[in-house]
């Protein structure tokens, strides 16, 4: 078994350790937030920290269930801390601790606790919690594994692979540590990912929005992740699902959605008009966070490459740090527009364009765009370098996601 450090997220552990601020790690359930801990953890060991200023709490596991109520929280924490040196307090999971934000914001005021917490879920940072902790925390929002982390974590004959099919791997099974920490792949990875998805939908979902037709949502689900790259509304899922014979309404239709989202399984990339710099409120696009989940629900069709592969570039673009959009045109739309420290990067994102035709359908869209700010075209094309068409750059897509 091997654990991949995730070098990018512990950098940022450590840029914040020690400093009057709590940290966040918030994600999807099963990407990595307490194996996220277990390695900084050992890194504060290895930086002469003792095992007794280091005080952990997984509220999944049953020996903490006491703790779930923040007052108990604050007792068992105070009694075990070090008087004269620094603690460090990593609360795991934390939503199952009800009302746990005040228990946290008497420890943050003390000058010898530094905090850590996690949580499955968008919605665990906000409402009460915002307003108690406001300007008291910074956040990470970690994804599953990027190309580069997965294929570090190949072992054996998947090591020998070559990139093209270590990349088919990850498309199949998608990127949850699960699968690379036990090369499990086949029936074994199938099993885990239903099991992941079964937790989403209950723990983070069902229970919390007190759904009653299970089946329906899981109708959504379907949809959402067989649509994963288009542009939809609450109106056209519920439409399509009545016409379907699975009636549901639309306010229904937007609670579940927003209930998708909250649980960190799907994410929204809102329409940017680039030409009007502004922000638009409808006909955004979805991607999913995982790509093996959404082939639990829906079966791989070939003509959905195209989108399959923006997911995989939108989710590493969010890994980079970018604030990803669909970039809106008057009469047509580029992929994604990122930005960054106040500069866009634009990216077009297709499985080839050998012919012409479709090379030109996808350049088209950047001439219309009145800036000059980078922009590229992702492919699997096999491209030696870069190749350019008047400041638009080509890149393989597989090279592009390893970067240096």
């Amino acid at each position: 078994m091997q654990l991949i450090e995730r070098q990018e997220y512990l950098a940022w552990l450590e840029r914040w350790q020690s400093k009057q601020i709590i940290k966040v790690v918030s994600g999807v359930r099963r990407c990595g937030k307490s194996t996220l801990f277990d390695l900084f953890r050992q890194r504060l060991l290895r930086q002469g920290v003792r095992p007794e200023q280091i005080l952990t709490v997984n509220f999944e596991a049953i020996e903490f269930e006491p703790l779930r109520d923040y007052h108990q929280l604050y007792a068992y924490i105070s009694e075990r801390l070090q008087a004269d040196s620094m603690n460090y307090i990593f609360l795991d999971e934390v939503q199952h601790c009800r009302e746990y934000q005040k228990a946290v914001d008497s420890l943050f005021i003390k000058d010898n606790c530094d905090l850590y917490l996690t949580g499955s879920n968008a919605y665990f940072m906000s409402g009460e919690l915002a307003t108690v902790l406001s300007g008291r925390y910074v956040e990470l929002k970690m994804l599953p594994l990027s190309f580069k982390e997965f294929i570090q974590g190949l072992q054996g004959d998947y090591a020998q692979l070559s990139r093209g099919q270590q990349f088919n791997l990850y498309l199949e099974y998608g990127a949850l540590p699960f699968i690379t920490r036990y090369n499990s792949f086949g029936s074994d990875a199938k099993n885990y990912l239903q099991d992941v998805y079964n937790t989403i939908i209950l723990n983070d979902i069902v229970q919390r929005l007190g759904v009653a037709d299970v089946t329906a949502l899981g109708n959504i689900a379907k949809f959402m992740v067989d649509n994963i790259g288009n542009r939809v509304s609450v109106n056209k899922i519920a439409n399509t699902l009545k016409s379907a014979g699975k009636g549901i309404d639309s306010k229904t239709v937007d609670k579940y959605l927003q209930g998708f989202t909250d649980a960190l399984f799907l994410y929204k990339a809102p329409r940017y008009n680039i030409k009007g710099k502004q922000l638009l409120t409808t006909l955004g696009k979805y991607y999913v966070v995982d790509l093996g989940l959404r082939n639990l629900l829906v079966r791989n069709k070939a003509s959905d490459i195209g989108h399959v592969l923006e997911n995989v570039v939108y989710l590493e673009l969010l890994r980079r740090g970018y604030e990803v959009y669909v970039g809106d045109l008057e009469n047509s739309e580029v992929d994604f527009i990122a930005w960054k420290d106040g500069r866009a990067e634009y990216y077009q994102v297709s499985a080839t364009t050998l012919e012409e035709s479709t090379l030109q359908r996808e350049l088209a869209p950047f001439k219309n765009i009145p800036d000059n700010y980078p922009k590229y075209l992702l492919t699997l094309d096999e491209v030696f370098g870069e190749m350019d068409y008047a400041g638009i750059r080509k890149k393989n897509l597989v090279s592009w996601l390893l970067p240096a």
